[in-house]
Parts: C-alpha cells; sequence; structure tokens
C-alpha cells in the first residue's frame, strides 16, 4: 500500500479524478492530503473560527466522497475551493457566523487622562470629521450610518440599495483610510 500512495503523488489531478470516480480510496486520500491545507487557509481567512472551519473543510471532503460517481469535475481544485467558499456563505446566511472584519474605531477614539498624551477625545473627533469631509459621499454616508448612526451592514445596504458586501467593502476601505490619515496626523503632531 505505501508503494501504491507514493505513486498516487505524482499523479496529475485529473488521473486523481478519474481514479476517484471509479471508487479509488487512495486516489481520494491524495486529493485530500494535497488540498486540504489550502481549503483550511481559505476557509480560515473568512471565519476565524477554527472549530468552524475543520467542520466546513470536513463537510466538503466528505460531500466528494459521497458523490463522487455522479460530480462532474473538470478542475478538482477549483471545485473545492468554491465548495468552501459557498460553504461559508451558507454559514452566513444561515446567521450562525458574520464574516470576520476588524473592531472599528474602538481603539482609536479612547480617552486618556495621561500627561504625555498628545490627542484628547474630542480632538481626534475634529481630526475624523476633515477625514470624512474628504471621502466620497457615499463612503462618506456609510461610515456615518455604521459609525455615528450606529446601523447594522445589513440595515445601511437595505436603506441605500447597495449589496451587504459592497457596505461591508466600503467599511473596510474606509478603516484603512482613516488608519493612515490617523497615523499621518499622529506624525506630524511629534514633529512639531
Amino acid at each position: 500500500m505505501l508503494v501504491k500512495l507514493s505513486t498516487y503523488n505524482s499523479w496529475s489531478d485529473t488521473q486523481l479524478l478519474s481514479s476517484l470516480t471509479d471508487g479509488d480510496k487512495a486516489a481520494f486520500d491524495e486529493i485530500y492530503e494535497r488540498y486540504w491545507k489550502k481549503l483550511y487557509n481559505e476557509c480560515f481567512k473568512r471565519l476565524k473560527n477554527i472549530e468552524q472551519v475543520e467542520e466546513l473543510v470536513q463537510t466538503v471532503f466528505i460531500d466528494l466522497w459521497e458523490k463522487r460517481e455522479t460530480k462532474k469535475i473538470a478542475n478538482i481544485f477549483a471545485y473545492l475551493v468554491t465548495a468552501v467558499r459557498y460553504q461559508v456563505y451558507m454559514l452566513y446566511k444561515k446567521g450562525k457566523t458574520l464574516p470576520h472584519f476588524e473592531e472599528p474605531l474602538e481603539h482609536m477614539a479612547q480617552s486618556y487622562t495621561g500627561a504625555d498624551t498628545l490627542f484628547n477625545e474630542k480632538e481626534i473627533r475634529n481630526y475624523i470629521a476633515v477625514w470624512l469631509a474628504l471621502q466620497p459621499e457615499k463612503r462618506g454616508e456609510i461610515f456615518k450610518s455604521r459609525f455615528i448612526d450606529e446601523y447594522t451592514t445589513k440595515e445601511i445596504s437595505e436603506r441605500m440599495g447597495i449589496s451587504q458586501k459592497t457596505v461591508q467593502n466600503q467599511i473596510l476601505t474606509s478603516n484603512a483610510s482613516l488608519k493612515k490619515f490617523l497615523e499621518k496626523i499622529l506624525i506630524m503632531m511629534t514633529l512639531m
């Protein structure tokens, strides 16, 4: 069996798929060994939950094995990645998990009482207002709705008539832009 397994690692994906369709367990094992880490990483980027990731990847491979005779797969890696992404989407849709995003602004607008603090909360709010004025209109509206009015991304998407993913992308872009803007302000203030 060891000799047989060692030959499988030199096989192409097409050869492995053909053998998998015929019920070859060793071909399945090779596909698993070849791709499970990549699928795990693909899934972990989105979920950040080890238990959910492990369960989801196992579900995809179980489905592959159980439906091996009926599935028409041209590219095994593309199929597996798509299956993992679909499973993640279904978790989001069922509400069992939410996309992992950074905690926005929670760490940026803290008020400190230390004498060596460069900014207080009011100064940071003023700089955020300046930054907000420089943003495209729709991005600024999404930012205000999320962080000032405290709407959820779903509520914002419904209110503005855009997809929730667009809202999430705009929030991520805003967070990165604001962080860079405040970093530049801090550097300027320390040089003065």
